[in-house]
C-alpha cells in the first residue's frame, strides 16, 4: 500500500459490499453493541444509494479499487436543517494511525461548510477512544444527550461543533 495510490473520493455503487464489510467488522473488533447502532441500519448494505439526496455525501478511501474506509455527512434527522451529522466513519485496521481518519474528517467538515451547514453533530461509542480524541482535537464538545432521531440508542457519546 503506497500513499500515491490512495485517494479519498465519493462512493460508487460498486463500493457497497466492501464498505459494509468494514463497518460491520469494526463493531466486532471493538465489541460495540450491534442493536441500536449503524450495524443494524437499513443504509449499511446500500451506502451508495443512501447518500444521493441533496446536502449529503459519502466518501471512501480507495487504494487501487480496494476500499479501506469511509465517512459521510447527512442532515441530522428530525432536527434543525442547518445541523448535519457526520455518519458511518469507519476504517480498516491497515489504514488506522496513518492520518487518513483526519483527512476524511476534514473532507467531511469542508463539504458540510460548502453545503451551508452551521453545526456538525456526531455520535460515537465510548470504545472508540482514538476517534473521540480526534473529534475533541477538532473542537467538538461533548453533549449530555442525543440530538435528532438517529435511532442509535446504543451510542453513548454525543458531540457537536460550530462550523
Amino acid at each position: 500500500m503506497s500513499k500515491d495510490t490512495i485517494v479519498i473520493r465519493e462512493i460508487k455503487p460498486e463500493d457497497n459490499a466492501q464498505i459494509e464489510a468494514i463497518i460491520r467488522a469494526c463493531f466486532h473488533e471493538f465489541k460495540i453493541p450491534l442493536e441500536g447502532t449503524a450495524y443494524t441500519d437499513n443504509e449499511t448494505p446500500k451506502m451508495y444509494e443512501s447518500y444521493q439526496n441533496l446536502n449529503e455525501v459519502y466518501y471512501v478511501i480507495d487504494n487501487n479499487g480496494s476500499i479501506l474506509g469511509g465517512g459521510g455527512i447527512k442532515p441530522l434527522k428530525d432536527f434543525e436543517s442547518d445541523v448535519c451529522e457526520i455518519q458511518k466513519m469507519y476504517f480498516s485496521p491497515e489504514v488506522r494511525g496513518k492520518g487518513y481518519g483526519k483527512l476524511m474528517f476534514e473532507k467531511c467538515m469542508e463539504a458540510a461548510k460548502k453545503m451551508g451547514y452551521k453545526q456538525c453533530y456526531l455520535e460515537s461509542a465510548s470504545q472508540l477512544k482514538a476517534a473521540i480524541h480526534i473529534y475533541e482535537s477538532y473542537g467538538f464538545k461533548h453533549l449530555k444527550g442525543a440530538l435528532g432521531n438517529t435511532g442509535h440508542y446504543s451510542c453513548g457519546v454525543w458531540m457537536i461543533k460550530d462550523l
